[in-house]
C-alpha cells in the first residue's frame, strides 16, 4: 500500500501553496502537484480576467469553473474559496486556442475564413432565446444566418443582398433558425419542411402567444402531474435509490478530483466504471423488488413502448391526456412542444447516447459522461418543470426582439409545393404581399447525403401525437447511404427543390445554401437547376456534437441565376 505524503493546504487569503503530493490508492498510482509562488494562483475572478487578457476575449467565471468541474485543470484552495494555477491555465490555454486556427487550416486550407467560426461566442450566444425551444440535429447557427442576412459588408461579403421588410424563403427550414433570425432582422420569411413536426417547432418559435394563458395551463398541468404520482412506490424507490447513489459515488468518484485523473490518464476509466457498475446493481435489483417497480412496458413494439420505462409512460399519457384538452390553439402548441422536448430527455438510455440512441436502459450504469454511476428517469417532472420555465423565458425574451414583420413555416414538399398557394390558405394577407413583391432570396441548409434520419430522430413525437411520417419523401436520408444512387437522387432532389422554389423568387435574386459538399455535388446541383455558383464561402464548424472534433469545414455556396 503506498504511504500517504504530507502537505500542507493554500490559505484562500494568502494565495500560495506549499509542496504537495497527493496519492492514490484505487490503481496505485501518485499524482505530484509541482511548487507554486505565491503569484501563482488565482481566484476564479482574477483567473477570468487574465484570461480575457491573454486570449484576447471575453472569458467568464463559468468559463473558468467548467474546466475544473469537468478536470481540465486542477483545483486548490481551501474555506471554500476555489483557486486556480496560471501555469495550468496557459498550458491549457496553448494547446487549444490560438493553434487550432493554424492546424485546422493546414488541414482545410488557407481559403477558411475564420470570423465565420464564431469561435467568439458562449454555447448561450448561439442557442439564444427560442433557438433552444427543442433539440434538433443538423441546424446551423444564428449567427450564420445574420450574417448573410444582414447589412453589413467586409472582405468577404462584399455587397447586401437583403434588405428590411424583403421576404426571404427556407425550403429546408428545419426547426426554424432562418425564420427566427429574419424576425430579428426586419425580414419576413417563409419556411417548407416535409416533417409536420419540424413545421410545429418552427412556428411554436415565431408565433404570438398569450403568455398569462400558457402560464396557467402549465400550471394546472403540474399540480395535476405532482398529485398524480404522490403516494406513488416509483417516487419513494427513486428517492431512495438516488441516495444509495450519492454515498457510492462519493466514495468512488469524486467529483472533480476522479475527473481530473481519467484527463491525466491515471485510471482504467472503462474497466474501473464497470467494475463499479456491477457492484452497485444488486443494491439496484434489491430496491426495485422491494418496492415492486415494473421497469419495462407490456407492448413494446412502437418508440414509446420500446424507450421508455413503465412509469414515466404512465405520467407521458396523463401530460398528453391534459394538453389535449387544451382550447385555445396556440397555447398548445406551445406546450405540445415543452412535452415533446421533455419527454425526449426522459428516454432509457444513458446519458452520452441521448443524441443517438443505442440500446434502451433499465437499471443503473457507469456513465462516461458525468464520470459515475447514474440510473434512468422514473418521473417527467423535473425536466417538466424545468422546461416549460425554460420555454415561458425564451418566449419573452424573443418578444422583445421581434419585429412586426411576417414568418411562417408550410408542412409540404418544396419539390413541388405551390408557395403562394399554401400560404393564402392560412395567412391571406400575407399570401398577397408575397405575390406583390416576391420573395428576394433563399437562405438554407440542405440535409446531406446519408447523414440523418429526419422523421426518425423525432420518433417519439411523432409516436405521440400521431403526426403523419412522410420518410420517403425526405432527400439524402441517412437510411438511403451515400453510395453513388443515393448521391445521384440527391442531386436531382435539391435540383427540383430549387426549380420549384425559382417559380417565387424576384427577378434579381440570391441563393445561399449551407453544405459541407465534400462529394463535389452542388456545380451539378446549380447546373441542373439553371444557376450558377458566383461566390463560395468556407467556414470552419467548431461548434459540433459530434464525438469526432476533427477538423471540419462547410460551404455556404451563393447562386444566381444563370446568365443566358
Amino acid at each position: 500500500m503506498a504511504k500517504k505524503k504530507t502537505y500542507k493546504n493554500i490559505t484562500s487569503t494568502q494565495q500560495k501553496i506549499a509542496e504537495r503530493e497527493v496519492v492514490y490508492l484505487s490503481d496505485g498510482t501518485s499524482l505530484s502537484v509541482k511548487l507554486f509562488g505565491e503569484n501563482d494562483l488565482l481566484t476564479l475572478r482574477d483567473a477570468s480576467v487574465w484570461a480575457t487578457t491573454f486570449l484576447g476575449k471575453n472569458v467568464t467565471t463559468s468559463n473558468i469553473s467548467y474546466l475544473v468541474q469537468y478536470g481540465k485543470i486542477p483545483k486548490f484552495g481551501s474555506n471554500g474559496t476555489t483557486l486556480v494555477s496560471k501555469d495550468d491555465l496557459t498550458t491549457y490555454y496553448n494547446s487549444f486556442y490560438g493553434k487550432r486556427e493554424i492546424e485546422w487550416k493546414k488541414q482545410l486550407g488557407d481559403d477558411i475564413d475564420w470570423r465565420l467560426s464564431f469561435d467568439y461566442l458562449k454555447e448561450a450566444d448561439t442557442t439564444k432565446h427560442v433557438h433552444r425551444l427543442h433539440p434538433y440535429k443538423g441546424k446551423f447557427i444564428p449567427q450564420l444566418v445574420e450574417y448573410f442576412l444582414d447589412s453589413h459588408t467586409d472582405e468577404f461579403k462584399k455587397q447586401t443582398f437583403f434588405k428590411a421588410d424583403d421576404i426571404v424563403l427556407d425550403p429546408f427550414c428545419g426547426s426554424g433558425t432562418t425564420l427566427v433570425q429574419s424576425s430579428e432582422l426586419g425580414m419576413n420569411a417563409i419556411g417548407i419542411d416535409i416533417s409536420s413536426f419540424n413545421t410545429l417547432i418552427s412556428n411554436v418559435k415565431v408565433g404570438k402567444y398569450d403568455v398569462v394563458d400558457v402560464q396557467t395551463e402549465i400550471g394546472k398541468i403540474s399540480k395535476a402531474l405532482r398529485q398524480f404520482i404522490a403516494d406513488s412506490n416509483t417516487v419513494k424507490f427513486e428517492n431512495e435509490l438516488m441516495e444509495e447513489l450519492k454515498l457510492f459515488n462519493t466514495k468512488y468518484f469524486p467529483s472533480p478530483e476522479f475527473k481530473r485523473r481519467v484527463q491525466q490518464k491515471q485510471v482504467d476509466e472503462e474497466s474501473l466504471g464497470k467494475e463499479k457498475e456491477r457492484e452497485f446493481l444488486p443494491i439496484y435489483k434489491r430496491l426495485v423488488k422491494m418496492y415492486d417497480i415494473q421497469l419495462h412496458q407490456i407492448d413494446n413494439k412502437r418508440f414509446l413502448g420500446k424507450w421508455y420505462l413503465q412509469h414515466i409512460r404512465n405520467e407521458v399519457d396523463f401530460v398528453f391526456g391534459l394538453v389535449k384538452k387544451i382550447k385555445n390553439v396556440s397555447t398548445k402548441s406551445v406546450v405540445s412542444v415543452i412535452l415533446s422536448r421533455t419527454i425526449r430527455s426522459c428516454r432509457a438510455t444513458t446519458h452520452s447516447d441521448l443524441a443517438t440512441l443505442l440500446e434502451p436502459i433499465s437499471t443503473t450504469y457507469y456513465c462516461s459522461k458525468h464520470g459515475k454511476v447514474c440510473k434512468p428517469l422514473f418521473s417527467i417532472l423535473s425536466w417538466w418543470e424545468r422546461y416549460s420555465k425554460d420555454t415561458i423565458s425564451r418566449l419573452a425574451e424573443f418578444n422583445n426582439l421581434r419585429t412586426n414583420t411576417s414568418q411562417y413555416c408550410l408542412t409540404g414538399d418544396s419539390r413541388e409545393i405551390d408557395i403562394f398557394s399554401e400560404l393564402e390558405n392560412r395567412f391571406p394577407e400575407f399570401a398577397k404581399k408575397a405575390k406583390k413583391q416576391k420573395i428576394q432570396g433563399i437562405f438554407s441548409s440542405p440535409p446531406y447525403v446519408g447523414l440523418i434520419d429526419y422523421h426518425e430522430q423525432h420518433a417519439y413525437a411523432y409516436d405521440l401525437f400521431g403526426f403523419k411520417r412522410s420518410d420517403e419523401l425526405e432527400i439524402g436520408p441517412l437510411y438511403k447511404g451515400n453510395g453513388k444512387e443515393a448521391r445521384d437522387s440527391y442531386v436531382q432532389g435539391i435540383a427540383e427543390v430549387l426549380n420549384n422554389c425559382k417559380k417565387f423568387l424576384a427577378k434579381d435574386f440570391s441563393i445561399f445554401l449551407v453544405a459541407n459538399d465534400k462529394n463535389n455535388l452542388y456545380p451539378l446541383i446549380a447546373e441542373k437547376a439553371g444557376l450558377q455558383i458566383v461566390q463560395q464561402f468556407k467556414r470552419p464548424v467548431l461548434n459540433r456534437t459530434e464525438k469526432d472534433k476533427g477538423a471540419y469545414s462547410e460551404s455556404i455556396f451563393l447562386m444566381k441565376a444563370k446568365m443566358k
